[in-house]
């Protein structure tokens, strides 16, 4: 899993036919520490994340084990909106209470 934030939305208006309905989102890798690591990913968003929100995103034959993308052709998903995460004994990110 990593780290990410989702910095756009993709369209497409052609795409493989089990794609269709699926929402896909830009997302920026990001490291610990909530700096972005310079790499990002196309992934299907089956969780309703919106632009700025953080997320966990998993790549591979992982992306295909949620119930939106079983065996359907995805390399990434977002898979959760993260509401916090700590480093040893400091919070480095905590989502606002205005944006739950």
């Amino acid at each position: 899993m990593n780290l990410g934030k989702v910095v756009g939305t993709v369209v497409s208006t052609r795409k493989e036919q089990s794609l269709e309905g699926l929402k896909l989102q830009l997302v920026k890798y990001v490291d610990e520490h909530g700096k972005e690591t310079g790499a990002q990913v196309v992934a299907v968003d089956t969780v309703g994340a919106g632009p700025g929100e953080m997320v966990l995103v998993a790549c591979g034959s992982s992306a295909r084990q949620t119930t939106a993308t079983d065996k359907r052709p995805c390399d990434a998903v977002i898979m959760a909106i993260v509401d916090s995460w700590n480093v040893g004994d400091r919070t480095v990110y905590r989502k606002s209470e205005t944006d739950r």
